[in-house]
């Protein structure tokens, strides 16, 4: 009898094996997943199932008018809403509001006849789109970019476009501009004038005075007459008898925040930072503040660069809280638990988390410090207490000039014009007696008021000195009102930095000191505003430690990677606050090279130049002790000029001396070393004036080095800026 191997008794198997799987595959391979079906055609070209699809979402929700928004720090939504709003009511016409992030473009082409598209763009940094806008400009300026017809063109396409800007910015509403152009180019048809708002004056004004024109233009092309809509309801309050206090927001950001879950620290969920430190940088007992505050992340998993910015979530004042919360007729009530329904989602997104309570929205959520509009005042007319109240409120809707007189000169919020209207003392601490109460449904408050927003400053450190923490810079905001018929002139506070200067005075044990009202009088008998900065539940306070609810902006505003570039920096003021942060990453990277390399490690170095200027070497010169230690470690690579304007020396006719004097009287080493060493510029503060100033003499210091005119220089000045060997960090 023949004896079978083990080898041969695996092979017989095997096959037997193979055998079955053969014979048995659909049943054996066959996946719980259906197999995939082929789309027809036309379901793929309607774009049914595709998020990015807006001309689909259009069809199906029956849109006639799409708005699609630029912003960076919210406004543009905020006018991208109000226009759906007037839109709707106007005309009865439902809109799409959309972030352009979330969609793609390449069938803007297929956008139906009777169908209008707006495009609300903000101009960000040197004529630059907002992030969420980068895409779509990307698209509409590249001629090579193919619609859905196989070509670069929008024939017939009908648009609106209003966009954003600041006059004190060199690229005013670059982008709103660029867009009208492109369409244009394309074929596309805009509707009306092109509506330009500058914020350095009045960007609600530009847009009240751009709307009506529009909306007339609008009517005759799309075939719509007014009347159509109705004046119907953003959303629904309801105030709620029992609820989960553990499930109620009261000044939470975030679900995480709520529930004290971990995740990611982003602007949808802030990181509540911790306070190591916070102390005063101006002379003690000035007039003036400004408060240098470190931010603990060890721990949060937040990382940042030098350059980048903090974003602050502040709160409103106390006082402004119980201004409208009387002014509303809601002070006994104020904590009662409410909850907040779209009636139009695609429309109205509820802008904060709920369910909350009154006091909480108007503390934490909405931005009633801000300036009443003038838009605001004629929806809320009707709902006067009195005659003489309505009129009032009708007075300054109507009257441009009246308006500007009066609450743009008083700097009064919502609160304090209701206030006014009604005949009450603003001077007075708000209560229920000396408040007349106005019957203003709380939806339309939510509706009229936007969401209160993150303040952002240029961080001062950097990580490589400072890993675990991020430091803050920042003048107190405070200043006189004009005088008008009404006022006296008194103090105006910023929301931001008051509250950073409150935060700083808990964190120390100090009491805030009283200050002369605004119209000189003595003794000094007003206070600053108070917040309730121990937070949500007492969650922003422990023990002694303070909490402050933060996010990281990222910047492009950074130091060239070799140390051999030049670097020339300019920074009056808190302009100097990223500097900081700029010298301290060349010290780190100073003190590793020299520890790998020995002491004449920095030799081939670059100069590191910081024009710097403030009021008084006495008064206002920030991180004064800092900055030798600095130029000692980088061992004379490091070189500072410094321009006091209210300390002598002055010119030669007596006027004060500022950065850009300092610039022209150093030429030969700024043209030596932009020219010759490809140094790179940054100019940080104020873009009104210093920043356009600065820019004028570089221009004038550069055509004088290469034998030109001003003009030459100017023409290297943008050549500097295209090649980012010349960036800004600018405010007005």
């Amino acid at each position: 009898m023949a004896v079978t191997s083990s080898s041969d008794v695996a092979i017989l198997a095997l096959g037997v094996v193979l055998a079955a799987a053969y014979l048995f595959r659909d049943s054996i391979f066959s996946s719980s997943t259906p197999k995939a079906v082929p789309v027809a055609p036309s379901k793929l070209a309607n774009g049914h199932g595709n998020p990015r699809d807006f001309v689909a979402k259009m069809k199906e929700g029956k849109k006639r008018l799409i708005i699609f928004y630029g912003s960076q720090t919210g406004t543009a939504e905020e006018y991208a809403i109000r226009i759906a709003k007037e839109a709707k009511t106007k005309f009865g016409l439902t809109s799409l509001v959309c972030d352009p992030e979330e969609y793609d473009f390449e069938n803007l082409d297929q956008v139906p006849e009777d169908c209008c598209i707006f495009f609300v763009v903000a101009t960000y940094g040197e004529g630059e789109p907002t992030d969420n806008a980068v895409q779509l400009m990307q698209n509409l300026t590249d001629s090579s970019f193919e619609f859905s017809n196989g070509e670069h063109k929008l024939e017939g396409l009908k648009y609106v476009v209003f966009s954003l800007g600041n006059k004190t910015y060199e690229h005013y509403n670059e982008i709103g501009r660029q867009v009208d152009a492109e369409l244009t180019k394309m074929g596309a048809v805009r509707i009306g004038e092109r509506g330009e708002g500058d914020d350095d004056k009045s960007m609600e004004e530009d847009y009240l005075e751009w709307k009506d024109g529009m909306w007339a233009a609008f009517a005759e092309a799309m075939g719509v007459e007014e009347g159509q809509g109705g004046d119907t309801p953003d959303f629904a309050v309801t105030e709620l008898e029992s609820h989960p206090p553990e499930k109620v927001y009261l000044g939470e950001l975030s679900a995480r925040a709520l529930t004290k879950t971990k995740g990611i620290h982003d602007a949808k969920n802030p990181y509540a930072s911790p306070v190591k430190a916070a102390r005063e940088l101006f002379q003690l007992g000035g007039d003036r503040n400004c408060v240098h505050v470190e931010l603990d992340i060890e721990g949060s998993g937040i990382t940042y660069q030098h350059g980048d910015h903090v974003g602050v979530w502040p709160l409103n004042p106390d006082v402004e809280v119980d201004r409208l919360l009387c002014a509303l007729g809601l002070y006994d009530k104020k904590d009662t638990v409410i909850n907040v329904d779209s009636l139009d989602p695609a429309l109205a997104k509820v802008p904060f988390p709920v369910p909350s309570s009154y006091i909480c929205v108007l503390r934490h959520y909405i931005d009633i410090s801000a300036v009443a509009g003038r838009q605001i005042l004629g929806a809320l007319a009707k709902f006067a207490p009195s005659p003489t109240a309505e009129a009032f409120m009708r007075n300054l809707t109507s009257n441009k000039e009246e308006y500007a007189a009066v609450v743009g000169n008083g700097c009064f919020k919502l609160g304090e014009v209701l206030q006014l209207a009604a005949g009450n003392d603003i001077n007075a601490r708000p209560t229920p007696q000396n408040t007349t109460a106005w019957a203003i449904p709380f939806d339309i408050v939510i509706s009229s008021i936007p969401r209160l927003q993150p303040r952002y400053y240029s961080i001062s450190s950097s990580p490589k000195l400072n890993p675990t923490s991020v430091h803050v810079t920042a003048v107190v905001l405070k200043y006189q009102s004009v005088a008008n018929k009404l006022v006296n002139p008194r103090w105006v506070y910023g929301v931001g930095t008051n509250f950073l200067l409150n935060v700083k005075h808990a964190s120390n044990g100090e009491t805030a000191p009283l200050i002369a009202n605004a119209a000189g009088q003595e003794p000094a008998n007003v206070s600053v505003p108070v917040y309730a900065i121990e937070g949500p539940r007492g969650s922003h306070k422990v023990e002694e430690v303070y909490k402050i609810p933060v996010h990281i902006r990222r910047s492009t505003f950074r130091l060239p990677t070799n140390p051999r570039s030049p670097v020339i920096m300019v920074g009056p003021g808190t302009g100097v606050a990223p500097f900081r942060g700029f010298v301290q990453e060349r010290v780190a990277l100073a003190r590793r090279t020299v520890e790998k390399n020995g002491p004449e490690a920095l030799a081939d170095w670059g100069q590191i130049s910081l024009f710097y200027g403030c009021r008084k070497s006495t008064e206002d010169f920030l991180y004064k002790d800092e900055w030798s230690q600095y130029a000692s470690e980088l061992q004379g690579k490091f070189t500072m000029h410094c321009a006091f304007s209210r300390e002598s020396p002055y010119k030669p006719d007596g006027s004060k001396i500022y950065v850009q004097d300092l610039i022209w009287d150093d030429r030969k080493n700024i043209a030596d070393a932009i020219l010759v060493g490809k140094g790179y510029v940054y100019i940080c503060g104020d873009a009104k004036s210093m920043s356009k100033a600065v820019e004028e003499v570089l221009a004038k210091v550069l055509g004088e080095a290469k034998g030109g005119s001003d003009a030459d220089g100017a023409a290297e000045i943008k050549l500097m800026k295209e090649r980012s060997r010349l960036m800004l960090d600018v405010w007005s």
